[in-house]
C-alpha cells in the first residue's frame, strides 16, 4: 500500500516517544494524512519525526503544551482532514491484516456507522504478543469525521463518545507494545492511579469498603481466568497481577482522598 490508498486521517499524541514511535509510523503507510501533537519532546522525537516526513510521510506536526490525554487527543483530532479518523498511540502497530481491513472498511462501511472498533493484543515481556486465546480488548479506534469526541473530563482511561453505530473489524490486529521493567510498570500504576482517583473526586463518586476489599481479587480473576492470561504461563501471571494491583492502588488512594490524604 502506499500513502494514497485510504481516505484515513492516523492521528497521534506524543512526548519523548523515539523509542516507539518509529514503528508505529511503518505500520502507517496505508493512511493519507498523519496527524501528530507533541507536548515537547527533548528526547530526539521531533527529529525522528522529520526523517519520516522527508522520507514522505503524509505527517501533519504540531505542538500543544500537555492538557491532559482526553484533551490532548481531541485537540489532534480535531485536526485531521480526511472522512476517517484512527487514533493510534505511539507504542501502538496497525498489522498488515488490520490496515487492509480499515481500507476496506473505510470505502464500504454503511452511512448508519459512525465507528470501528479493533481487536487489541497487548504484549508480554518475556512471553510476547499474547496467545491467540487470551480475550482481546475491543475499541472504537477509527471514527467518522465529525462523529466522535473526546469527554474532556476524563483524565484517565480516555474515550472516544460515539454518534452513531459501530462495525467491528474482523481481521487483523492493534498490536501493543510497550517493553518496561516492571519497576517502570509500578511508578506507571502508580501515576495512573492517582489520575484515576482524581477523576472520581472530580465526579462526585465516594469510595467503598467492598470494593477496598474484593475489587482487587476480582480484577486478577477476570484477567488471568476470565480472559485467559494463564494461556501465556509466568508472564501472564505477572500481568494480572500487575492488574490487581494498580485496582488495589486506585481503591486504597480513593479511600484515604476521602478521609483528606493528597496523594501524587
Amino acid at each position: 500500500m502506499d500513502h494514497q490508498t485510504s481516505p484515513i486521517s492516523a492521528y497521534i499524541i506524543c512526548l519523548d516517544e523515539v523509542d516507539a514511535l518509529g514503528r508505529c509510523l511503518e505500520s502507517l503507510t496505508f493512511c493519507r494524512q498523519i496527524v501528530i501533537v507533541d507536548a515537547g519532546s527533548t528526547d530526539g522525537t521531533l527529529d525522528l519525526i522529520q526523517d519520516f516526513k522527508a522520507r514522505g510521510f503524509p505527517i501533519d506536526l504540531h505542538h500543544n503544551d500537555w492538557p491532559g490525554f482526553a484533551r490532548q487527543k481531541q485537540f489532534a483530532l480535531e485536526r485531521t482532514t480526511e472522512p476517517w479518523c484512527l487514533n493510534v498511540d505511539c507504542d501502538e502497530r496497525i498489522d498488515p491484516d488490520l490496515a487492509g481491513e480499515l481500507t476496506a472498511l473505510a470505502a464500504t462501511a454503511p452511512a448508519d456507522v459512525a465507528a470501528i472498533t479493533v481487536r487489541q493484543r497487548d504484549w508480554l515481556p518475556g512471553y510476547g504478543y499474547a496467545h491467540p486465546m487470551v480475550a482481546a480488548q475491543r475499541h472504537p479506534r477509527m471514527t467518522r469525521q465529525g462523529r466522535g469526541r473526546y469527554d474532556p473530563n476524563r483524565v484517565i482511561h480516555e474515550k472516544i463518545d460515539v454518534e452513531g453505530g459501530m462495525l467491528p473489524a474482523k481481521s487483523g490486529w492493534l498490536l501493543h507494545e510497550r517493553a518496561i521493567t516492571l519497576a517502570e510498570e509500578v511508578k506507571k500504576a502508580n501515576r495512573y492511579s492517582s489520575l484515576k482517583v482524581r477523576q472520581r473526586r472530580a465526579a462526585g463518586k465516594s469510595p467503598s469498603l467492598a470494593k477496598l476489599v474484593f475489587s482487587p481479587f476480582a480484577t486478577f480473576l477476570k484477567f488471568y481466568v476470565a480472559k485467559r492470561y494463564f494461556l501465556c504461563g509466568i508472564p501472564g501471571l505477572i500481568y494480572a497481577r500487575m492488574m490487581a494491583t494498580y485496582t488495589f492502588m486506585s481503591e486504597a488512594k480513593d479511600y484515604r482522598a476521602a478521609n483528606g490524604e493528597i496523594e501524587n
